[in-house]
């Protein structure tokens, strides 16, 4: 099993990797997928040799055969349904987000406490949590989107995990608490602008830039 850098880094190259294929590049050296991610080559490789990925003598490696890997690592050539607890603005947003379909995911189910959402329409169903078990038993889920205010987090969180969740995309200001066996990842937008400000401030506090 790898670790969560590995995960992430292979992300990031996936992401680099599209964007050079859709400039017309058909192969690339580890030395430019280097300047695109900020990781070094000789890591690269590494990772690229954990994947089983060859490079060429010649040509460097094949962009098709390292998307392949990487897809085939995070398991995208069978759909992944998840379900999404929170439909307020952010909820919203999330089920707008055309990528998911690009990486074979699928949001299957909302769930809400507000019984106005509920009878609102969607592109995907909403549902009160009483329903989230036999979704989640039926659908065979094991990951949900967690999207709702601080205050309720960690009650709605409880719930997903009573009803078989081990995987949550945290979005909520909070920090959760969770048995061992589920895995969770915050997305902390401010704490993320935060560290840019910081840094930022540091480098031109130090004369890196002008």
């Amino acid at each position: 099993m790898y670790s969560t850098d590995f995960t992430k880094r292979l992300l990031t190259y996936r992401l680099s990797l599209t964007h050079l294929k859709k400039v017309g590049l058909n192969d690339v050296y580890s030395h430019l997928l280097a300047g695109e991610t900020s990781h070094s080559a000789s890591l690269i490789r590494k990772d690229l040799s954990r994947l089983q990925v060859k490079g060429k003598r010649r040509g460097g490696y094949d962009i098709d055969t390292i998307l392949q890997a990487i897809n085939a690592y995070f398991g995208n050539k069978e759909r992944d349904r998840i379900i999404l607890a929170g439909m307020g603005n952010i909820g919203k947003a999330i089920i707008q987000n055309k990528d998911f379909e690009k990486h074979n995911i699928q949001i299957i189910a909302s769930f809400d406490l507000n019984p106005a959402i509920q009878r609102k329409k969607f592109s995907i169903p909403v549902f009160p949590m009483e329903k989230c078990r036999e979704i989640v038993v039926n659908y065979k889920i094991d990951v949900a989107i967690l999207a709702v205010p601080a205050f309720s987090a960690q009650s709605v969180c409880d719930q997903l995990i009573q009803c078989g969740i081990r995987g949550i995309l945290n979005f909520a200001p909070v920090n959760l608490k969770v048995p061992d066996n589920v895995y969770v990842s915050n997305v902390r937008l401010v704490d993320e602008l935060q560290q840019v400000i910081y840094h930022t401030k540091q480098k031109r506090k130090h004369g890196e830039y002008s």
